[in-house]
């Protein structure tokens, strides 16, 4: 029988999951080995230069480059406010004053009597790296950061906006068939991520945002909506950096479309449970897909090699695989493998292709590419 491995979404109710949380720059590991830790835990953090401001002193007292540390009352390394005095010069028997002040709070950096200019640098920006997941530590890396290890629900989703958040799943909608609407959203719902079904419009977002929600998981969306929400064109560079307030995943694709039984149950399964979520989406090469994680309990650093082989095996297209149909006329259908014709078969554009023969939730059996389909992986 004929094979072929195809990269699919991941929708399973125990998996093992590793999530590398790094710093930008060197900085402090805050967590050992072994430690427990909740997703919103820091595990490290670091400083980022601040911002830097440069003052040509010289010409603001009107003065020579030669003559700025006689007239400076500051100093390299010394701490400045803004507005506070940091300079002054008078000419012609103190009839002509001049005073130079600091525009920031933060340090002098350097005086040069070269070019008769002060960098003032602002303080240092803290960042901060959480966990991410509930977890153990698994690996530290010394000044950089850590491996978080979890187990739990693990579903992906096609295309998402947004970075990472972490709040508990709600479902707004009874069934994976339907829409959600922006009467839907309640007040209650503020710091949770919201499940809907079959369609998310740009209205039930405004409202999501204005409401607090800190994610929205929907089968469909259309692509107009996609443009509107960000405000620009997505294009195909990676999403994850938007600052919108909101986290939105779409599981199936674009237009009005049921979210697959698999993982509207599972959500629904776990309704309740803290969530982590990130819409982080690309699509060209080195794949991105947006990630829901929900964390089931106890993880232990004990080996787990059998079982992350078993999970990290390449499947293929076997009889009664889950599938997703990813070209048009039937985009976003879900179906089940029949056969895996062995023989090319030949299409209307005169191209000799493998095929797949699928019967839809529907019962409709259809014959399509094997390139026009993805694997959904239990």
């Amino acid at each position: 029988m004929a094979h072929i491995y195809t990269p699919g979404l991941k929708v399973v109710e125990k998996t093992i999951l590793r999530k590398e949380r790094v710093l930008p720059l060197p900085g402090e590991v805050l967590v050992g080995i072994g430690d427990k830790v909740k997703a919103e835990d820091i595990v490290a953090r670091t400083h980022l230069p601040g911002n830097v401001n440069m003052i040509n002193i010289a010409n603001k007292l009107a003065i020579t480059p030669s003559d700025i540390r006689r007239c400076m009352l500051k100093k390299e390394g010394d701490k400045v406010s803004k507005d506070e005095l940091i300079a002054k010069s008078s000419s012609f028997f103190g009839l002509f004053k001049y005073n130079c002040t600091s525009p920031i709070d933060g340090e002098v950096e350097s005086i040069s009597e070269v070019t008769g200019q002060v960098v003032l640098r602002e303080p240092p920006i803290p960042i901060e790296v959480i966990a991410y997941v509930d977890g153990v530590i698994e690996k530290v890396k010394e000044k950089e950061g850590v491996v978080v290890k979890t187990e739990g629900v693990y579903i992906q989703g096609i295309f998402g906006i947004g970075g990472e958040e972490i709040g508990e799943i709600v479902v707004a909608v009874d069934s994976p068939e339907e829409e959600l609407k922006p009467e839907s959203i309640k007040p209650q719902m503020k710091g949770k991520v919201v499940v809907g079904g079959s369609f998310v419009s740009n209205p039930v977002i405004v409202k999501a945002v204005e409401v607090g929600v800190k994610g929205i998981i929907a089968g469909g969306i259309d692509d107009q909506d996609l443009r509107n929400f960000p405000g620009y064109d997505l294009g195909v560079a990676i999403t994850g950096s938007e600052e919108k307030g909101i986290t939105l995943i779409i599981t199936e694709g674009f237009g009005v479309i049921k979210m697959a039984d698999k993982a509207f149950t599972l959500l629904k399964k776990y309704e309740g449970f803290k969530a982590s979520i990130n819409g982080a989406t690309q699509i060209r090469a080195g794949v991105i897909r947006p990630e829901i994680i929900i964390p089931l309990g106890e993880v232990s650093l004990k080996e787990d090699k059998e079982e992350e082989k078993e999970l990290s095996k390449e499947g293929g297209l076997v009889i009664g695989a889950s599938i997703r149909i990813i070209r048009q006329p039937h985009f976003g259908k879900l179906g089940k493998v029949v056969s895996l014709p062995a023989q090319l078969q030949r299409l209307e554009t005169e191209a000799k292709v493998r095929v797949v023969e699928i019967e839809l939730e529907s019962g409709e059996k259809l014959i399509l590419p094997r390139a026009n389909i993805e694997l959904i992986e239990h």
